[in-house]
């Protein structure tokens, strides 16, 4: 009995996978580009002021940007749906001050009914901002001025030239910022659980994604079902409660509060948003970035000082940044277009 024999067959090689350059991943990763220059900012001024590198100074860049990060995590929420929260300041100033006039009443009021009673003043002043403009169709940035001035004069009216001083504090509540775990102060740890929970939620979860979806094309996001409307009112409500408890840590932290308490910091919020890389329009950006654009600022504050720069060339410096970092997004963007096109045409 013969067989048959079938032909020999070429043999297929499956194509050899592109190796990926570490180098070229390092370079397009802004992450990992604002990290190494936080590290060159950190060298040249420890080169200059070698005094600079001292256990003080980490502790005040920490402490300070721990609420700078904060803030600048609920505007990345909002900066993602092509959005902006004004507000922030105010809402700083007002639930600072509310929580320490309640420690005055209630002396012995516990510490985490403090910072809900601060969450809850964010989460109203958030409500008021996401009804304006999900229902009113007011634009963000028209609404959030708004408010930011309408909370700031209702503030100055309601403390009338008085403040909250250290003293009216009990020594509990003061060790938020006085205290520490590990090494690590304890409303840096806070803030590190907050940022690493936004953090999560935007990457894992499916509303997350959806505010991603929503800056990238909010029509498109309409038509696949995403509501948008609610996905823009939970944005500004997360904003406005991060606002909130950042007051609690800000009275924790100076312990002397008054009516013009946070006042300018929403400046340095989109500052560190805008240079952590998060697209002022929209779709783009990540916590990681947004906290390592308000270290960036942090340390060049700080540098300034121990370099005894004039504090008018911070305002100076952060504007420049901002302008760097919209045309770097600018010019990357028309590159990706620009590939993009060309594989379109090959294809």
């Amino acid at each position: 009995m013969m067989t048959r024999h079938s032909p020999a067959m070429p043999a297929v090689h499956a194509p050899k996978p592109k190796r990926r350059n570490l180098l070229t991943d390092l370079v397009r990763s802004r992450e990992a580009t604002l990290f190494v220059v936080l590290i060159a900012l950190v060298a040249a001024t420890a080169a200059v002021k070698p005094e600079f590198l001292n256990l003080q100074n980490l502790r005040d860049v920490l402490l300070n940007v721990s609420i700078i990060g904060l803030l600048t995590a609920g505007m990345t929420v909002v900066m993602l749906m092509r959005h902006i929260d004004l507000s922030v300041a105010s809402v700083v100033g007002v639930s600072a001050y509310s929580v320490g006039s309640l420690f005055v009443m209630f002396p012995h009021m516990p510490i985490v009914v403090a910072m809900l009673a601060g969450i809850a003043i964010g989460l109203v002043i958030g409500a008021v901002n996401g009804t304006l403009v999900t229902f009113g169709r007011v634009p963000s940035l028209v609404a959030t001025l708004s408010t930011l001035y309408i909370v700031r004069g209702a503030d100055y009216a309601w403390v009338h030239g008085g403040q909250i001083n250290a003293t009216s504090l009990p020594d509990a509540f003061s060790r938020i910022a006085t205290g520490s775990l590990l090494g690590l102060p304890n409303l840096v740890l806070i803030a590190v659980v907050v940022l690493v929970a936004i953090g999560v939620y935007l990457k894992q979860y499916r509303g997350g994604r959806e505010h991603y979806a929503i800056g990238s094309n909010p029509e498109a996001a309409r038509l696949a079902g995403i509501r948008v409307e609610r996905r823009v009112m939970i944005g500004f409500l997360l904003s406005g409660a991060i606002a909130g408890l950042a007051g609690v840590l800000w009275l924790a932290r100076f312990g002397t509060v008054e009516a013009s308490t946070a006042k300018g910091i929403e400046l340095q919020v989109v500052a560190a948003a805008v240079v952590g890389s998060v697209a002022i329009t929209g779709g783009v950006g990540t916590i990681l970035g947004a906290t390592l654009g308000a270290l960036v600022l942090g340390v060049i504050n700080i540098a300034l000082v121990v370099l005894r720069v004039s504090p008018f060339w911070q305002q100076a410096i952060q504007g420049a940044l901002i302008v760097a970092a919209i045309t770097l997004d600018t010019l990357l963007a028309r590159s990706v277009a620009r590939r993009m096109m060309r594989k379109r045409d090959h294809g």
